[in-house]
Formats: C-alpha cells, structure tokens, sequence
C-alpha cells in the first residue's frame, strides 16, 4: 500500500509540475506574439528618424557625450579605416572627429527593416567640416536594440563613398 501511495503522489507531483510549465510557456509565447502584434515598424522609423534629427544637431553643437548617450552601453562604432571601437569609448571616438574638424553630420535613411527585438538602417550619410565643406559622403547600417523604453545604436558601420588618395 506504500509503494501505491508513493507512486500515486510521485505521479501526481509530476502531473503538477508539468502543468506549471506547459502554463508558463503558453504565457512566455503569449508575451512573445503579443510584443510581435503590438510592434509598428511605421512608428519605429518615425522613432529612428526622429533620433537621427537628435543626432545631427548634437553634432553641430560638437557634443560628443550626447553623441555617445545614442549608443548601447555594449555598442560597436566602426567606421573606415579603423579599429572598432566599443561601448565608453564612442564619445572619445566622436571627440576626435569634432576636433580635427568634423562639423555637421547629415543622416538620410533610405530602409529601415526588423522587429521588436532589432531594427537595421540602411542609409546615406555628409560630413560636413569647419569649412562648411563636405570632407565625407557614405554610406551606413546601423543595427538598434530597445533599451529603456526607446531604441538604441547597438551596431554601427560606416564606409566612404570617396576613393582613397594614391
């Protein structure tokens, strides 16, 4: 009779559990297609855009800590013809630019893509220098992840248009 109530128990122990999980999984699939459903790329990109404007007057005003606060705190800035540079080190990045003469900045999204979890910008980029001549045109795609509330560079990568100089 004891091994009954033992096997009785175990298997009702089991039955519990199982129902626990199967339930909690519904509901973590449920949260997942409920942020999927609740996501609108239209108003991601007005977001994005919205923060490129940000971006550029924070630019002319030759604030590289502002700059910096756009990026994730595991952020990749990788532009050309140099070493990747990550995370705290964004704002010394864009510190230099501003003081070799890096002036304005002029962002131009031609494709935004993705989802509630990551977006990719595909889109044109001029800099602009002291001179108020263009010193770069390029091309650029930057990966953004949600981050308190709003979006943040996680990923960015620029390259020039410009040949190189022989």
């Amino acid at each position: 009779m004891k091994k009954y109530h033992f096997l009785l128990i175990t298997g009702f122990i089991y039955y519990i559990t199982s129902c626990q999980q199967a339930g909690t999984e519904k509901t973590t699939n449920e949260k997942m297609s409920d942020t999927t459903a609740a996501f609108d790329l239209g108003k991601a990109k007005e977001w994005i855009e919205s923060d490129n404007r940000k971006f550029e007057e924070e630019m002319k005003k030759g604030d590289s800590n502002a700059l910096a606060a756009h990026y994730a705190d595991n952020a990749w800035f990788m532009s050309s013809n140099q070493e990747p540079v990550k995370g705290k080190d964004i704002a010394g990045a864009w510190g230099a630019g501003i003081r070799s003469g890096l002036k304005e900045i002029k962002l131009t999204t031609v494709d935004l893509v993705g989802n509630a979890e990551l977006l990719v910008e595909t889109g044109l980029y001029e800099a602009i220098g002291n001179t108020n001549k263009t010193l770069d045109k390029g091309k650029y795609i930057v990966v953004w992840k949600p981050e308190n509330g709003g979006w943040k560079i996680y990923r960015d990568i620029g390259n020039s248009n410009v040949p190189l100089k022989k």
